[in-house]
């Protein structure tokens, strides 16, 4: 089944990063194998790239995926916004991963600067991804500022722990049934986002985990079929643990021999 993000239908439900990888072409061979249909990519790294920069979203271009411009790296609303125009200027697209920074060694998102962002994109006509955390509340507050999307961290960005608090995860997807949600930061190997894709998350963002890699294309390829694995696991509906034994083979009716 697709998944439809602000009116635009993708069938692969892996979002992958641009950073960190060992060239261009094991980047370029990652996003192939991994089938994904959208990229997160960094201002900073296009705008600080000079004419690399620019052979570098060239190169995105030439992949044919959805690109999905990132605010990585601000720790305010007001230079959120900022990021965001000039990325939509230098991307040509209305989707923005919002990000704001508020803590420097967790990199937890600063939920206050990041509703307040959020509203002021929204009116300036951008399709906001903000990278949040599992609160409910922020969660509500980010809707109501027009966002569609919620992408909810499970670990700190980079950490590769998985996921950290599984009963507000669950909490999260039962108050928003509706709302895509796309787990972000913090998945660091394939059973990590075969979990999260079980509990009925729509997508998984992945960067480290597979840029980190010792074969990156190999692990995003491995990433992508965990990621189907866990979509139809939810989808076909999962056997729910039980406190005892029960036989797989019936007793009732069972022949008993002398």
């Amino acid at each position: 089944m697709a998944l439809e993000l602000y009116g635009k239908t993708v069938t692969s439900r892996l979002l992958l990063g641009t950073a960190r990888y060992p060239s261009p072409s094991v980047l370029a061979e990652a996003v192939r194998r991994s089938r994904t249909e959208i990229v997160t990519v960094s201002l900073r790294r296009e705008t600080a790239g000079g004419k690399t920069g620019g052979a570098f979203f060239q190169m995105i271009r030439d992949l044919g995926v959805h690109v999905l411009p990132n605010t990585a790296g601000c720790h305010s609303a007001r230079e959120a916004v900022l990021t965001a125009k000039m990325a939509r200027e230098v991307f040509g697209t209305t989707w923005i991963k919002l990000e704001v920074i508020g803590h420097h060694d967790t990199l937890q998102p600063d939920v206050f600067e990041l509703v307040e962002a959020a509203k002021i994109l929204v009116t300036e006509g951008f399709e906001v991804f903000p990278y949040t955390t599992d609160d409910l509340v922020v969660g509500e507050k980010l809707l109501a500022a027009g966002c569609r999307v919620l992408m909810p961290w499970c670990a700190p960005i980079g950490s590769a722990m998985g996921p950290q608090n599984v009963a507000a995860l669950k909490s999260m997807r039962a108050e928003f049934p509706d709302v895509p949600l796309i787990v972000d930061a913090g998945i660091g190997r394939p059973s990590h986002a075969t979990v999260v894709m079980e509990l009925g998350y729509d997508a998984v963002l992945l960067n480290t985990a597979v840029a980190s890699a010792g074969d990156p294309a190999a692990m995003a390829e491995g990433f992508a079929k965990a990621i189907e694995a866990g979509h139809i696991a939810h989808q076909a509906g999962m056997l729910e643990p039980r406190d005892m034994a029960v036989p797989s083979t019936p007793v009732i009716g069972k022949g008993i021999f002398a």
